[in-house]
């Protein structure tokens, strides 16, 4: 492959584009650095002058996924106001859109086995992702009594659960398994029951 003359200052990009594609086409774990580098048209001793290792390649990926990530929750969020249970469906929504769009991030995000722990900025876009799931749960939750109202904590990550399950099992081809549903149906109707539990939606609706 031709070396594309990427300048010092996009190199680095260049190599996560790079590591997105492959992360995409073989996982998180089926290419070495050495593959990132041809894909970029560099030599692989360039890759070591950005990254120390596959792992933190993965990483800065990762990263750049929470950051379009907590920005498409935000985004969701705040399309659904001023109603809160229209913000919160459109949270949910979200997630699977994003999981469509953007693949290759959605794994090294979720898929990877990086720790959102692993670098203070990781960790500090990923909460921030979490946080618009909370706040929208916050805001729903309000309606319900205090007595019977869950956790806003527990409340988002019961439909983070669900979107993750709804993504990892039918909405990315996962080997053998299959549904007569599309991933959009089962998300919004999963949630809808959850909802229905707790009171926030008539048995009709």
């Amino acid at each position: 492959m031709p070396k594309r003359g990427y300048h010092h200052g996009n190199l680095r990009q260049a190599l996560v584009d790079a590591a997105l594609e492959l992360i995409t086409e073989k996982g998180p774990t089926g290419f070495t650095l050495s593959e990132a580098a041809k894909q970029a048209g560099v030599t692989p001793a360039a890759v070591y002058r950005h990254f120390e290792g596959r792992e933190d390649l993965i990483a800065e990926a990762a990263l750049q996924g929470y950051e379009v990530f907590a920005d498409v929750m935000q985004y969701a969020y705040d399309s659904g106001q001023p109603s809160a249970l229209a913000a919160f469906e459109a949270t949910g929504r979200a997630y699977l859109a994003f999981a469509r769009k953007y693949p290759g991030h959605y794994i090294a995000m979720f898929e990877s086995g990086i720790s959102v722990n692993r670098t203070p900025d990781l960790a500090a876009v990923s909460a921030r992702a979490r946080a618009v799931l909370e706040r929208a749960a916050e805001d729903l939750s309000q309606h319900i009594p205090p007595e019977k109202r869950p956790p806003a904590s527990m409340f988002s990550a019961h439909i983070w659960a669900m979107s993750h399950g709804v993504v990892e099992l039918f909405a990315r081809n996962s080997p053998g398994t299959a549904s007569p549903f599309p991933p959009e149906q089962l998300l919004e109707t999963g949630i809808g029951i959850y909802l229905r539990g707790l009171g926030l939606l008539p048995a009709d609706q």
